[in-house]
């Protein structure tokens, strides 16, 4: 099936450069028209559109503690030797709807949360009280709007209180709410087909024969398409069969908005994706200055989803989706940070790198905070076969093109993409 993208011989043709292929990439996709979900459905989505508060929040002067609701004239003076007894008249629970007169000498039991009554101007917390019920004898003056909240206090009504572009997460969600809202307008999220490719495959746990190994990479970019906010629908393997590949591709494609294939993208004579979709002027297959990873397709079938075409090795696979369907994904998905958070680390062994293209290494990332160190997860390095040396890394080293060898001892650029 698809050789080793290291080994491939180089097609005669331009070859696009990282930065040059993640621009058309992102050119390319679309974001995702917005649609009104419920506040439960709209976890971890884009919001489309500004949330505004429907009333004042909160909407009522309320208790910010359980104690009694006072005219802290009453109070003036107060102490431990010389307490003031208060008549109570009234009992205020939260979601109360009482406004009960307290004149001058009474006071309101009253719980955090409830109204609190006209003219009250302040809340005596009930550790500083003998806790009575008829009447109450108060030991600390409060000052006055003590433990009060206003109306309006925390927003106003037209406030904005989720800015459009924002991930709604629990406490975005808990904003809205408060302000009144019970559905918003957000990007849904991408739903993605993850399709390997290549007769060699057979479902992990199954007896292997000889030629045969388990798919992996349905697994890894599926995992990966859920971890970036996509819904990923998990296809499995596909044999070299271009009849089969179109079939799948047919029953699936009304279903998603875009798609992931691996494997079948070289030159190999049983390279399946790409006979079936390079005809299509639609696609785009050619090399990328990149290792591993550097060939590539992309593109979307006729009036169809979007379509990733990645090289079969897992490693390859991997670092593919990282640098450009991970970051197509959150555009589509209405995002506008759309890149993995960077380190600088010091490399603690030295390694090669190709020449003219940028070179991805999977590392394991140590150390403290702002003293990172990296070291290689495997010691075949970049290889893109090597799948069990890439579930022990944390992280991708960037390595521009122009440098030929890392040191130990250099600082390198590191994308963090899991933590240990």
């Amino acid at each position: 099936m698809t050789r080793d993208d290291d080994c491939a011989p180089s097609a005669r043709v331009y070859s696009r450069t990282v930065a040059e292929h993640l621009a058309i990439v992102l050119d390319a996709v679309p974001v995702l028209g917005a649609e009104r979900r419920s506040l439960d459905a709209a976890r971890g989505l884009v919001a489309a559109e500004d949330v505004r508060s429907a009333t004042a929040t909160p909407p009522f002067d309320n208790s910010a503690m359980d104690g009694y609701a006072v005219h802290s004239a009453d109070l003036r003076g107060v102490s431990e030797s010389a307490p003031v007894a208060l008549v109570v008249v009234a009992d205020l629970p939260a979601g109360s709807a009482d406004n009960p007169t307290i004149d001058f000498g009474q006071a309101a039991r009253i719980m955090t949360g409830a109204p609190i009554p006209d003219g009250i101007d302040a809340v005596v917390p009930i550790e500083h009280t003998d806790e009575g019920t008829a009447t109450v004898l108060v030991f600390r003056p409060p000052r006055a709007g003590a433990h009060l909240r206003r109306a309006g206090e925390d927003a106003a009504a037209g406030d904005r209180v989720v800015s459009a572009g924002s991930v709604m997460w629990p406490t975005r969600l808990a904003a809205a709410a408060s302000a009144g809202a019970d559905a918003i307008l957000v990007h849904p999220a991408p739903r993605v087909a993850v399709i390997s490719t290549g007769s060699e495959l057979v479902a992990p746990g199954h007896p292997l024969r000889r030629g045969q190994i388990p798919d992996s990479n349905s697994f890894l970019l599926s995992a990966a398409v859920t971890e970036a906010g996509g819904v990923a629908t998990r296809i499995g393997a596909v044999p070299d069969d271009p009849d089969a590949l179109r079939e799948v591709l047919a029953r699936i494609a009304p279903t998603v908005d875009a798609m992931v294939l691996s494997g079948g993208v070289s030159v190999g004579a049983f390279d399946v994706v790409k006979a079936v979709l390079a005809p299509l002027d639609t696609m785009f297959f050619g090399p990328i200055l990149m290792q591993p990873g550097k060939p590539q397709g992309f593109g979307r079938l006729p009036q169809g989803p979007v379509v990733f075409a990645l090289p079969g090795n897992p490693v390859s696979a991997y670092v593919s989706f990282e640098a450009f369907v991970r970051p197509a994904l959150l555009r589509m998905a209405g995002h506008t940070s759309l890149h993995r958070r960077t380190i600088t680390a010091v490399a603690d062994d030295a390694w090669t790198c190709p020449a003219g293209r940028m070179q991805y290494m999977p590392v394991v990332v140590e150390g403290e905070p702002g003293r990172e160190r990296v070291k290689r997860a495997t010691s075949g390095g970049s290889s893109s076969h090597l799948i069990a040396g890439l579930g022990r890394s944390t992280g991708l080293a960037v390595i521009p093109e122009q440098l030929d060898r890392v040191e130990a001892g250099d600082r390198l650029t590191v994308m963090v993409t899991t933590s240990p």
